[in-house]
C-alpha cells in the first residue's frame, strides 16, 4: 500500500495557500480597477464639461449679438421668420475647437400665457376647452388662484381653504404668490393633485397641456407670433378657420406657401389675415421672454446650457415670497445687474487710525448697458440625447 510522503503533503498545502492568495489578489485588483475606472470617468466628464462649457457660452454670446442686431433693426423681436431663427449660421459662427458640434434652439417663452397674470375666467374657459367639466374647472381655478393670490374669494364650494392646509399631516401655509415651479401643483390640496397627476403621482395629459400653455414668468401679453393659439379658441375669440389662417401665415403653408413663413408686426395685420376685432385679442406681437438652448457635443461628451432672456425688460421672474404687495408687475430681475453696474467712486478709509495713510481706491465698475435681462441660466439641466447615427443607404 502506497503512502503519501510528508514532503508532498507540505507542497500541496503551499500550492493551496498560493492559489487562495492569488484569488484574493485578483479580486482586490479587480475592485481597484473598477473604482479607478469610475474615478477616471468622473474626472474625464468634469474636464469635458469645463472644455465644452466655454464653447457653450461663446455660442450664447454670439446668439445674443445676433438677436440684438435684429432687435434694433426690426424695432423688437417678433418671430424667427425675421431671420434670427438660426443665429449661429447667420453670424458664420465657427467652433472654438475642431470636432465640437454646436446647436442652438430658440423657444418663445412669451408665446405662452403668463400664469402669474392670468385672469380666473380665462383659466376656467381653458380648462373647459380641455374637456374638463365646468364644476371641476371652477374648482381647479379656485384652487390655483387661492394658492397664488392673497385674499382671493373662491366661487366653488369645494375649493381648498387655508384651514385645509393647516389640517394636513404636515401643516403649512399656501405661499399666496405665483408658482415658481410646476412641481408645486403636487402640493395644492384637493382637486388639483387629483386632476394633474395619476394614482402613482405621475403627471398626466392635463398636466402636459397645462405646462405647455403657461409660462411661470410674468409679462403683459403673449406673443401671437409664437403660434400657441389654444387660449383664443378657448375664449371663442377665434374659430378653427381663423386659427388655420394664422397658422398658415406664420408657417408659410397653404395660401401663403409661395410667400414663406411670416410674422405679425401689429394687430391690424392679424385682423387682415384672420379677421375679428384686434382689441379683443389680448395678444402682443413681440417677444417678451426667449428661451435659448445651447448644446455642444464632442464625440460622446456633451454640455447643455439653457438661458431665458427678456429683451427690453419685457418679462420678470416671480418675486420672492417676502414681497407683500399683491401687485408686483413692476418688479424686475435686473436689480442686481443694475446694482453691480453702478459706478463706484469711493475711497477706502485709512486703517489703524492713521490719518495720513494712503487710501486704497475701489475699482470703478463699468456700466455695460447690457441689452437683455437674464431671467434664468441652467447648465446640464436635462440629459442630452446622443447624436443620431445616419442610416446607411
Amino acid at each position: 500500500m502506497k503512502r503519501t510522503s510528508p514532503f508532498l503533503r507540505r507542497r500541496g498545502s503551499v500550492l493551496l495557500i498560493v492559489l487562495v492568495t492569488l484569488v484574493f489578489a485578483a479580486a482586490a485588483l479587480t475592485l481597484f480597477i473598477e473604482k479607478a475606472d469610475t474615478d477616471l470617468l468622473v474626472d474625464i466628464r468634469a474636464a469635458d464639461a469645463a472644455r465644452l462649457r466655454l464653447e457653450a457660452y461663446s455660442a450664447l454670446e454670439t446668439t445674443l449679438g445676433v438677436l440684438e442686431d435684429f432687435r434694433i433693426v426690426c424695432n423688437g423681436l417678433h418671430g424667427p421668420a425675421e431671420g434670427w431663427g438660426n443665429p449661429l449660421e447667420f453670424a458664420g459662427y465657427e467652433a472654438l475647437e475642431e470636432g465640437n458640434a454646436v446647436e442652438v434652439a430658440l423657444e418663445d417663452e412669451s408665446a405662452k400665457l403668463s400664469l402669474a397674470s392670468i385672469k380666473p375666467e380665462v383659466l376656467t374657459e381653458l380648462f373647459k376647452y380641455w374637456q374638463v367639466p365646468q364644476d371641476r374647472a371652477e374648482q381647479l381655478t379656485d384652487a390655483l388662484m387661492g394658492w397664488m393670490k392673497k385674499d382671493y374669494v373662491a366661487t366653488s364650494t369645494n375649493a381648498p381653504r387655508i384651514s385645509d392646509y393647516e389640517a394636513a399631516p404636515q401643516p403649512f401655509d399656501p405661499p399666496l404668490r405665483p408658482l415658481r415651479s410646476f412641481a408645486e401643483l403636487m402640493a395644492i390640496e384637493g382637486v388639483v393633485r387629483g386632476s394633474f397627476f395619476d394614482e402613482a403621482g405621475q403627471p398626466n395629459d392635463l398636466y402636459r397641456r397645462f405646462t405647455e400653455a403657461f409660462s411661470l414668468y410674468r409679462f403683459k401679453t403673449p406673443n401671437i407670433n409664437g403660434n400657441k393659439l389654444e387660449p383664443l379658441l378657448a375664449q371663442s375669440i377665434y374659430d378653427d378657420q381663423q386659427q388655420r389662417r394664422i397658422n398658415e401665415y406664420l408657417t408659410g403653408a397653404g395660401t401663403y406657401q409661395t410667400q414663406g413663413p411670416g410674422f405679425f408686426k401689429t394687430t391690424r395685420t392679424i385682423a387682415a389675415v384672420a379677421g375679428g376685432q384686434p382689441a379683443k385679442l389680448g395678444y402682443g406681437t413681440t417677444v417678451a421672454a426667449l428661451r435659448i438652448n445651447v448644446t455642444v457635443r464632442h464625440g460622446l461628451a456633451s454640455f447643455q446650457l439653457t438661458a431665458v432672456i427678456a429683451p427690453d425688460k419685457g418679462a420678470t421672474v416671480v418675486p420672492p415670497s417676502n414681497v407683500t404687495s399683491t401687485d408686483v408687475s413692476d418688479i424686475s430681475t435686473d436689480t442686481a445687474t443694475n446694482a453691480a453696474s453702478t459706478v463706484v467712486d469711493q475711497k477706502a478709509q485709512p486703517s489703524n487710525g492713521q490719518a495720513n495713510a494712503t487710501p486704497t481706491a475701489v475699482p470703478t465698475a463699468i456700466k455695460l448697458n447690457y441689452p437683455f435681462t437674464f431671467l434664468e441660466i441652467r447648465e446640464n439641466d436635462k440629459p442630452v440625447l446622443p447624436t443620431p447615427v445616419p442610416a446607411k443607404p
